[in-house]
């Protein structure tokens, strides 16, 4: 723990943030960095639970979190620093994107506000990264076995730090011209500026690592060619299908998959090539996001930052309930309250409860037919959606992008060859150490979980990166501690 009395004698503090008139005029992250100070009050704040739900039941990882607490309370920053390590490979990304259930399962949460958890967390690591405390760690010994990871998202960006520092040759193919996957490509820079990933693909290069990018593996390479090449396979390819939305109009110009506007924003903003031709601007448009979630929210962000005349963000399903409080009316677990991201704060309109029923328009989308829903839950049960009689609507949208979500991986020519198993919702079935059906390949992140956090990703790499370990040499010495499979 940190200071016995802390959570009694200080209150929650996180980053503060630029304001919203000057933070929608670039896409930088605009959260500022606290005083040291403040950052030991905020670990002194870690009390003596007697069992740290934090760490045994919010964070798939396992993280450490009342021990690196008591580090950073204590000014012992290059401990604290080690041990977030030892559970978490990239705690900068986490830091930044993951929404924390470890601090929805923090002991304080039952009457209080929580530990400032994931600010501490970004803290130890951009500090150490500043004090030069992370250095590439190359293994002592290599053991001759070559591993082929396919996709760089955080899944295989983690299972290919541990797979290397446990002394094998691992490869990254990457089908996109730069690593990171949706971390890269996806997340805005507004949430997660790229040189956070630049200096941590450094450290891996140093280490041994090699990536190939620009390689769409089972179409530039053969799935024959990697079983000659090497003795595993991770496929850590994410869950990359779209959930689309089949109704009248949709193929009309200015309906767009989210990803579409997300990871061209992300290329322009790193200053690549994008075809003039297939630009998807927002600016002094009405832009509609249809979708709820986080992928919907950057959607928000990314076309006020465009310049769009305005927003509105609809979903489905209903408006979850309001939930001022302090305290996690579901602890430990992650409850359903109404969320408000830094985008929203931006200005834009959200409705709930929302079914689009066409996009019409000349030449190019111009409107949406919407109607309201209500819906019936019942224990043991599928929901039940109805329409609300009277209710359709048409709304103006000169673009429209789809932030329904995705899900599973691309049934492609890779997964089709090595002939690995399915499970029900289209993902790569495994066992408890990512291993598939099929001999030497293995699967991480949303390729076996479906669309899931960054924090999941993260642990389910660690995870394989044993699996294939044990596979390869029959025993393994990296670390357990993911509370995953």
């Amino acid at each position: 723990m940190g200071k016995p009395t802390g959570f009694m004698e200080y209150t929650r503090q996180v980053w503060t943030e630029e304001p919203v008139a000057e933070r929608i005029k670039h896409f930088r992250e605009f959260h500022k960095e606290i005083p040291y100070t403040n950052l030991r009050t905020q670990a002194a704040r870690c009390m003596d639970c007697g069992v740290p739900w934090c760490h045994s039941h919010g964070c798939p990882l396992g993280n450490l979190i009342p021990d690196w607490n008591e580090m950073v309370w204590e000014d012992r920053l290059a401990e604290a620093l080690e041990l977030l390590h030892h559970t978490n490979n990239f705690p900068e990304f986490t830091g930044r994107v993951c929404p924390a259930p470890c601090e929805k399962a923090c002991t304080l949460s039952l009457n209080n506000d929580p530990v400032s958890i994931k600010l501490i967390e970004c803290e130890i690591v951009d500090r150490g990264f500043a004090a030069g405390l992370i250095l590439p760690r190359p293994p002592g010994v290599k053991t001759g076995k070559k591993v082929a990871v396919i996709g760089s998202g955080p899944a295989g960006l983690a299972a290919a730090q541990q797979l290397g520092r446990a002394g094998h040759s691992v490869t990254v193919f990457e089908r996109d011209e730069e690593p990171g996957g949706l971390l890269r490509f996806g997340i805005p820079d507004f949430k997660l500026e790229k040189r956070l990933i630049r200096r941590r693909i450094d450290q891996m290069e140093a280490e041994g690592v090699v990536f190939e990018c620009g390689v769409d593996a089972g179409e530039d390479i053969s799935a024959n060619y990697l079983r000659r090449h090497f003795d595993a396979i991770l496929l850590a390819c994410g869950s990359k299908t779209p959930r689309d939305l089949e109704i009248p109009g949709r193929n009309l110009p200015g309906v767009h998959l989210a990803m579409e506007l997300l990871a061209q924003n992300n290329r322009l903003v790193a200053g690549l090539p994008v075809d003039a031709d297939n630009r998807i601007p927002a600016q002094g448009k009405h832009v509609v996001v249809i979708g709820g979630g986080d992928t919907g929210s950057d959607c928000v962000g990314t076309s006020i930052r465009q310049g769009a005349a305005h927003v509105l963000q609809i979903e489905v399903l209903p408006k979850p309930r309001q939930h001022d409080g302090t305290n996690n009316p579901s602890w430990p677990d992650w409850p359903n309250i109404l969320r408000t991201s830094t985008s929203h704060e931006e200005g834009c309109e959200r409705r709930w409860g929302i079914s689009t029923k066409e996009f019409r328009g000349t030449g190019r989308v111009s409107e949406i037919v919407i109607e309201e829903v209500d819906w019936k839950f019942e224990p043991g049960k599928a929901p039940v959606m109805t329409a609300r009689p009277g209710t359709e609507a048409v709304i103006k949208a000169d673009l429209v992008l789809l932030a329904m979500g995705f899900l599973h991986i691309e049934h492609g020519r890779l997964v089709r060859e090595l002939g690995v198993e399915l499970d029900g919702r289209g993902n790569v079935r495994c066992d408890t150490s990512g291993a598939s059906s099929v001999p030497g390949v293995f699967t991480a992140g949303d390729s076996a979980l479906g669309a899931s956090l960054v924090v999941r990703a993260i642990a389910t790499g660690r995870k394989a990166a044993i699996g294939i370990d044990r596979f390869l040499s029959g025993e393994s010495m990296l670390p357990d501690t993911s509370l995953l499979w």
